[in-house]
């Protein structure tokens, strides 16, 4: 496993910027919607990363966080008149994946977003993401997708895995998901978030059982599905990753429990996250240990500099790890 990060590059110099720090794997998208995205420009995407000394792992489906109304690929979920020809699309794009030589896609299989309340204060008056189950509004309407039952959700996910998973395995182009982020009760909003249990990602890896269906492994998401994170994810890594599930790592620690967490910097969250990394090696993880949510600070770069602390952590616990190898 290996340092990575998934930071959309908001020029040349932060591609630069990644290769002095030692991040030299990175998920990274061309620009535009990725249905669009052509064979030729995914080479030259590659290109340009490699170009940098980088390493081009994964890109993101046309299957975004964003809610539902914001989405590349509404009718998947919503099971519009446009299912079919969006799902084709991705296949088409899976497979041009694999020629232009990139081994891995992320996506989300997400309606309501990422919900939020306002910022918790952090370490040193940080502003930092939280979701207080208390403060949310928990009469909510549904949005444009409406009311959907449990069965009729994991029906519509099944409906694309079985569609999906056979051409990723085809092409050996690994797909990872990633959970629903956070849990919250059922039908809220209209919505029972069945990718956001600990039980509900056992059935979605089971589902469509192959080598290139997994998780896109969230530690901070998993922990806000736990009554204690801190004793209970250790667990969680174990059973995932000793059957092969976890294709990437957002390496992102909490304060909290579920329905009531703030995110932190990942030294100083409820989760053991030495101990966490120690996990992942002793499964057989072998691929990108990314930062992901980082905390709001202050000074003229703010996102790039909790990201940098964030790499030299990460870097540093790799090191520390009896691999016989340098954490880049």
């Amino acid at each position: 496993m290996y340092l990575g990060t998934q930071v959309k590059a908001r020029d040349d110099s932060d591609y630069r910027v990644w290769a002095q720090l030692g991040v030299r794997h990175v998920c990274a998208d061309p620009d535009g919607n990725p249905h669009h995205w052509s064979l030729d420009v995914l080479n030259r995407h590659r290109e340009t990363v490699e170009s940098f000394g980088l390493v081009l792992d994964m890109v993101q489906l046309p299957m975004n966080s964003r809610p539902i109304e914001e989405q590349e690929s509404p009718d998947v979920l919503t099971a519009g008149p446009d299912r079919d020809r969006q799902i084709d699309s991705i296949c088409a794009l899976i497979e041009r994946l694999a020629k232009a030589g990139i081994p891995a896609a992320k996506y989300n299989l997400n309606i309501i977003g990422i919900p939020r309340t306002k910022h918790s204060i952090g370490r040193g008056g940080s502003r930092n993401e939280s979701f207080r189950w208390s403060e949310a509004d928990q009469d909510a309407k549904p949005g444009i997708a409406g009311v959907v039952d449990p069965e009729e959700n994991w029906a519509r996910i099944e409906y694309f895995l079985k569609r999906v998973v056979p051409v990723a395995t085809a092409n050996k182009v690994r797909l990872a998901c990633h959970p629903h982020d956070p849990y919250t009760p059922p039908g809220w909003k209209g919505v029972t978030r069945v990718l956001g249990t600990v039980e509900g990602l056992k059935r979605f890896v089971e589902t469509e059982e192959s080598p290139y269906h997994g998780l896109n492994f969230c530690q901070g998401t998993i922990g806000e599905m736990l009554d204690d994170p801190a004793k209970e994810v250790g667990a969680v890594i174990e059973w995932f990753g000793s059957r092969g599930k976890i294709f990437n790592v957002h390496f992102r620690n909490i304060r909290g429990r579920k329905l009531d967490f703030m995110e932190t910097f990942p030294d100083e969250g409820d989760m053991d996250m030495p101990a966490a990394l120690r996990l992942y090696r002793d499964v057989g993880y072998k691929y990108m240990i990314m930062p992901d949510h980082v905390p709001i600070i202050d000074g003229k770069d703010p996102q790039g500099v909790a990201f940098a602390y964030c790499y030299g952590y990460i870097a540093a616990l790799l090191q520390t790890l009896d691999t016989g190898k340098r954490a880049v």
